[in-house]
This record gives C-alpha cells, sequence and structure tokens, in this order.
C-alpha cells in the first residue's frame, strides 16, 4: 500500500511501514514544515493514504469536502512509536481492504471506518 505519513505521527512509524514493504513518503524525512492543505492534496494526487493525529484533517475532509484517498487519523491515550505500530499493525492486519477512500479514526479500543462516497 501507499502512505504518506504526517510529522506528527513520527519517522518510526514511518521506518516501519517501509520494513513492511509499503511505499512510504514521510512528511518528517522528506517534506518537513510543509502545511496540511499541501499533505492532503499530495496524498490525493499521489494515491497516498494519510496516516495522522492530526485532526484538523476531520475538517479539511467533511466541512471543506477535500478529496482523499483515504485518512487513517490516530486518536491514541499512548502517543509513543511503539503504541502507533502496534495500532497501525492491528489495523492493516484486519481491514487493509477498507482503507481506500475511507475515513479511518483509530484508537486503542475502536476502529472506526467511515465509508466516502
Amino acid at each position: 500500500m501507499r502512505f504518506i505519513v504526517d510529522e506528527c505521527t513520527g519517522h518510526e512509524v514511518a521506518e516501519w511501514l517501509k520494513k513492511q514493504n509499503h511505499d512510504v513518503f514521510s512528511i518528517y524525512d522528506e517534506s518537513r514544515g510543509l502545511d496540511d492543505e499541501s499533505i492532503i492534496k499530495k496524498a490525493n494526487l499521489e494515491n497516498y493514504i494519510l496516516i495522522t493525529n492530526d485532526k484538523d484533517f476531520g475538517e479539511y475532509v467533511f466541512r471543506l469536502n477535500e478529496e482523499h484517498h483515504g485518512v487513517i487519523l490516530l486518536r491514541l491515550q499512548d502517543e509513543r512509536s511503539k503504541n502507533k505500530i502496534f495500532i497501525l499493525q492491528r489495523l492493516l492486519k484486519f481491514h487493509s481492504g477498507k482503507l481506500i477512500n475511507n475515513f479511518t479514526v483509530v484508537t486503542e479500543q475502536t476502529i472506526r471506518i467511515i465509508e466516502q462516497n
């Protein structure tokens, strides 16, 4: 799969995804400081699923109707990279086929996939 990993999500998450043989663009490593609007546009134009901790992307998708290729919003109590990776591993194992073009909200207890038309 193709993922763009937001700067706030971190370098370690991007590196783990690369080790899992995913195509990854890391904002932290490759385009630090890029604004949210540019990130969601890049993700959409280049068919990346965006992984972020930034709830502002919900506003772009639901209020501003910004086109996207898929957004994974991590709303975690434990923001350590190890926990993010554990949560993403579970998400990808059980729900990878539902991530493209949908908005997914993930907590330690729940996974909510909001289908987009």
